[in-house]
């Protein structure tokens, strides 16, 4: 089953690591395109769904404009490096 719902915000996040949206745009938009696109999310996959809104809405683009731009970024990078491995299935619980 393709996951265009969950690719497009992984993406959102690559996007914004890669430099092409500032914090203060992903700080906003992307909790807002989580909430939309929820249902859908959780169809696709119900517990990456909810590690996507653990780690990148809650413990991460809500900070935005409480961290440095730096250690947002650092924030984000670290969020996303994790969904990815296990997205990917690199995740190595040892």
């Amino acid at each position: 089953m393709k996951q265009i719902n969950i690719e497009f915000l992984l993406n959102m996040t690559k996007d914004y690591l890669d430099g092409k949206i500032d914090n203060i745009t992903y700080g906003l938009d992307f909790p807002y395109e989580v909430e939309t696109r929820y249902n859908k999310i959780i169809k696709e996959d119900k517990e990456m769904a909810e590690i996507i809104f653990d780690c990148l809405v809650e413990d991460a683009a809500s900070l935005y404009d409480v961290l440095s731009e730096e250690k947002f970024r650092s924030k984000i990078d670290k969020e996303y490096n994790y969904i990815m491995s296990i997205y990917t299935g690199d995740f190595d619980i040892i």
